[in-house]
């Protein structure tokens, strides 16, 4: 196998200096166009790369971006993963992946080390303590720095940032609006993400449509909370004791919970009871009935976030923020056939 060539090697070659072999790699207009064919016909033979520490370094930068995602818990963030670094590639960007474990103080560790020149930008979807705290000074410390920043997934915090993310409250609205449309009235709400941030909004969502299309709202009807315990035990009672016609699950814990619990109780999907849930396309159609699913849609919101953040970094993108927010799809599948 033949070994790399270096710049100073193929310079010899050629006869003549380095900078020359350099300038006419790339393009350069003070290069006779007989020299440039010459030096790219020599430098493909050997099969020549440029270093790409050594570019990045005369560009001052690193050619890495950051991800810090909250968990790995679902396959959702592995899309998200997947769309940014399939779209870094492409614009010639490599990825360091980092997992919060949903911890503010570990968030903190890992954006002051990011910090010290190691990347050229950060994408991140906060974790739920970093929420709960409404503590975002690690990354007011980072724009100070400006290094270029973009929060994806999770965007529904405060803070002047460039977010990518999906219509979360409009999605469950026309869920409900949906289930409403087929003369169900009795629709039950579970959520594993608690009452903040994404799960705030889709909470919203059901309660603006329950309100807008005059349905029963009770709080035996909206389960949300962390503990997943209290949620098992929430659900199996609200089944038992009323006549639940449909269940809308807001995140992938919950609709995984939910499609058991709805089970074990004696009920059969969709015969006695609809369904729709929180999952991604890979999953959806293995479960038993198959779960109708809202697709947010993970690997363009990936690609959507990797492409904002580097025009960032390439200094293309005006001084404005951007709001960036990709449209879900309604999938239907055995859990709401009528």
């Amino acid at each position: 196998m033949r070994s790399k060539i270096t710049l100073k090697e193929l310079a010899k070659l050629l006869n003549v200096s380095v900078s020359t072999v350099s300038k006419a790699l790339n393009d350069s207009s003070e290069i006779s166009p007989k020299t440039v064919q010459r030096v790219k016909e020599l430098a493909a033979l050997h099969n020549y790369r440029p270093n790409p520490t050594a570019v990045n370094l005369k560009r001052n930068r690193t050619g890495n971006i950051a991800v810090i995602v909250p968990n790995i818990s679902n396959t959702f963030f592995a899309k998200v993963l997947g769309g940014i670094e399939t779209e870094a590639r492409k614009l010639g960007f490599q990825v360091i992946t980092y997992i919060s474990n949903e911890s503010l103080k570990l968030e903190q560790q890992i954006t002051e080390l990011v910090s010290n020149g190691l990347v050229d930008g950060l994408l991140i979807s906060v974790s739920e303590e970093t929420q709960k705290e409404a503590n975002f000074e690690h990354l007011h410390r980072l724009s100070e720095y400006e290094i270029p920043i973009v929060l994806f997934d999770r965007i529904n915090i405060d803070i002047e940032l460039d977010k990518v993310g999906v219509n979360d409250k409009a999605s469950i609205y026309d869920a409900v609006k949906f289930l409403h449309s087929k003369n169900l009235k009795n629709i039950g709400l579970v959520s594993a993400l608690g009452d903040i941030g994404l799960g705030k909004l889709r909470i919203q969502g059901y309660l603006d449509a329950c309100n807008d299309l005059n349905l029963p709202v009770s709080k035996d009807y909206t389960i949300a909370s962390t503990d997943i315990s209290l949620v098992k035990k929430k659900l199996k009672k609200l089944l038992k004791e009323e006549k639940v016609e449909a269940i809308i699950a807001l995140d992938y814990l919950s609709t995984l919970l939910s499609s058991r619990i709805i089970q074990e109780s004696g009920l059969k999907i969709p015969d006695d009871i609809k369904m729709i849930g929180y999952v991604t396309e890979d999953f959806a159609p293995l479960l038993w009935p198959s779960i109708s699913y809202v697709d947010q849609h993970p690997s363009k919101i990936g690609e959507k976030a990797s492409t904002l953040l580097i025009d960032r970094i390439n200094k293309v993108q005006n001084k404005a923020t951007e709001k960036a927010i990709i449209n879900t799809e309604f999938v239907h599948l055995d859990s709401t056939r009528f």
